[in-house]
């Protein structure tokens, strides 16, 4: 039976305007989907428009060009009841656990803030509930009364969790939610994530530069590079067989836990830095740290194909 997408991006492009006559494209012409159920990991370096990504697909940034359709609802012209839909369907993880919770608010304030303004549980029946997700994220009921400077950065991070869970979302995105967080902490993290997407029926977006975190918790992989998606499939299949040298060089960067196995293994390495995005190169925006470009290259950008199945890649090579 076909899937059905819960989320369709559509040639999603986000140009940030600098003044003096420069922009920066963050995203360009970015198209995907995201299947009811499934978690979608995004990966890249820092600056490669990942985290914008995000950000314009939830309506916190209006796009350049474009459109983001959930469930049927076009995000970014939706108003009156479909706007508040899409508020309670569409959830957001914060990558930074200090900043992304009111200093100001307890834990039991920070947490119903969503269901007052969108008129969900009174009274009691809302105290309750702001006990009931404390638990299922793993604190307990006495830390409803207390403030976030009292927390580690993993119990704020599950704080942030149990807020987004609070309007009974379908649709979470994670915005490098792992990253500010103690390499001991990440995993329970994740590991809570992929429980609560279990018992919740949640579909996630999962942003993440750590590659072999994104395989643990994601059932497709998407790889982006300067602003553009250079590479997406299952996440098995990204690891077992990369295509695009991009990804490559970010899978042979990651440690193998067999000290004989590192060491006699080849890593690729990637020459250069990262073009600047105010001015990308033309053709194909890898080309300039790409060490299989050919002339064509330069001349066009590669076009986003199929070369197996379910396995897309945008890449000279395979066209």
């Amino acid at each position: 039976m076909q899937k059905k997408p819960l989320v369709q991006v559509k040639n999603l492009t986000k140009t940030f305007h600098l003044g003096k006559g420069m922009s920066l494209k963050a995203a360009d012409q970015v198209s995907f989907e995201i299947y009811e159920g499934e978690t979608l990991g995004l990966v890249g370096e820092s600056g490669c428009g990942k985290s914008t990504t995000g950000r314009t697909i939830i309506g916190l940034y209006q796009p350049t060009s474009g459109e983001v359709i959930f469930d049927g609802l076009n995000v970014h012209q939706a108003s009156g009841q479909e706007r508040i839909k899409l508020t309670r369907n569409m959830q957001m993880i914060f990558q930074d656990p200090y900043a992304s919770l009111n200093p100001r608010m307890n834990i039991s304030e920070i947490i119903s803030e969503g269901m007052a303004l969108n008129g969900l549980y009174k009274g009691k029946e809302r105290a309750e509930r702001v006990i009931e997700l404390l638990e299922m994220v793993g604190l307990q009921k006495e830390h409803a009364h207390r403030f976030p400077h009292e927390f580690s950065g993993g119990q704020r991070q599950r704080i942030g969790i149990a807020r987004a869970l609070a309007v009974n979302p379908r649709f979470i995105i994670a915005d490098e939610p792992i990253s500010a967080l103690d390499v001991s902490v990440q995993a329970q993290v994740v590991n809570l994530m992929k429980n609560l997407q279990r018992e919740q029926k949640l579909t996630y977006l999962f942003i993440a530069h750590d590659l072999a975190m994104v395989k643990h918790i994601s059932d497709r992989i998407g790889v982006m590079y300067l602003g553009n998606l250079v590479e997406m499939t299952e996440s098995e299949q990204l690891y077992d067989k990369p295509l695009h040298p991009y990804t490559q060089a970010l899978l042979s960067a990651i440690p193998v836990p067999d000290p004989d196995l590192e060491k006699s293994r080849e890593r690729m390495i990637i020459e250069g830095d990262v073009p600047s995005p105010i001015n990308p190169p033309s053709g194909c925006v890898f080309r300039t740290r790409c060490p299989v470009a050919k002339e064509v290259c330069a001349q066009q950008k590669p076009t986003w194909q199929e070369v197996e199945k379910n396995h897309f890649v945008a890449c000279h090579i395979y066209q």
